[in-house]
Formats: C-alpha cells, sequence, structure tokens
C-alpha cells in the first residue's frame, strides 16, 4: 500500500513532499517514536492526534484516520536513518524544527522518558539536521504545552 510513497521518499534525490504526504510522513515519525519504548499507550496516541489536529487543521476523526494511516506507513517504513534523512531532504527546516517539538511533545506525553525515547530522540534530531539547541529550546516549548 505504502510501498509507491516510499520508493519516492527514498529515492537519491526525493521530490519536496506535497502536504498529505508530509503529514503522512512526518506522523508515521511521531509514532516511531511512541512506539520506539514498546509502549505505545493511549496517552501517546492522544498526544498525537492533538498535534495532528493543531498542526494541519484536521477534525478529530481525521486526525485519528492520519495516525491510523501513520502507523501502517510506520511499520513499511526502512530503518529509522534512511527514512528521516528522506523527510530531511523533502521537508523545509521550519516544518522539521517543528516535528522535532511535536517529537518531545509525544515523548513527554506519558510523563515518562525512556532511554529508547531518549535514543531515538537525538539520532532523528540529528538526522533531520536540526541543532541541539533548537532541539533544547523545542524541548522547553513541548514540556509547556
Amino acid at each position: 500500500m505504502f510501498s509507491e510513497f516510499l520508493s519516492r521518499l527514498t529515492q537519491p534525490q526525493p521530490d519536496p513532499l506535497v502536504d498529505d504526504d508530509a503529514r503522512l510522513a512526518l506522523t508515521a515519525l511521531l509514532v516511531r517514536l511512541a512506539r520506539s519504548d514498546n509502549d505505545y499507550s493511549d496517552t501517546e496516541m492522544a498526544r498525537i492526534d492533538r498535534i495532528s489536529a493543531q498542526r494541519f487543521g484536521l477534525s478529530p476523526f481525521e486526525s485519528a484516520a492520519l495516525r491510523a494511516r501513520a502507523e501502517n506507513l510506520e511499520a513499511e517504513a526502512p530503518d529509522t536513518v534512511r527514512f528521516t534523512r528522506a523527510i530531511k531532504e523533502a521537508v523545509a527546516y521550519e516544518d522539521r524544527l517543528a516535528v522535532v517539538q511535536a517529537l518531545w511533545s509525544v515523548a513527554l506525553a506519558d510523563g515518562h522518558r525512556t532511554s529508547e525515547e531518549d535514543s531515538l530522540l537525538r539520532l532523528v534530531v540529528s538526522l533531520l539536521g536540526v541543532s541541539d539547541v533548537d532541539s533544547a529550546l523545542a524541548r522547553q516549548k513541548a514540556a509547556k504545552s
């Protein structure tokens, strides 16, 4: 189902993503983080839905549907390094920075930061080309939301 999308995303020189594809890829990255500690909680799902609703102007139903599609994409997506690098090439820096803030929001959603989440966040932030300073600022903003 997602093989064509993943093929386009992981091309050596991917084209910038159209809005719907960018939403799906970025939401899949949120799902990957939430699943990284093998405890994909209702709280994390609700946080992903809330982020999607706010960021993309979606209704609760549309947000849940996007998350469901993203869950399927995440399961089929290549390793985190290839997947995240592909997103970096296809998404503008400002959008990647907003994703880092959303990632922090998901990591903090259940009140427990695990070593798996921290490790994946460090990797993803680096692969997205977001600076440590910007990531720290994004974490602070996420903690306040």
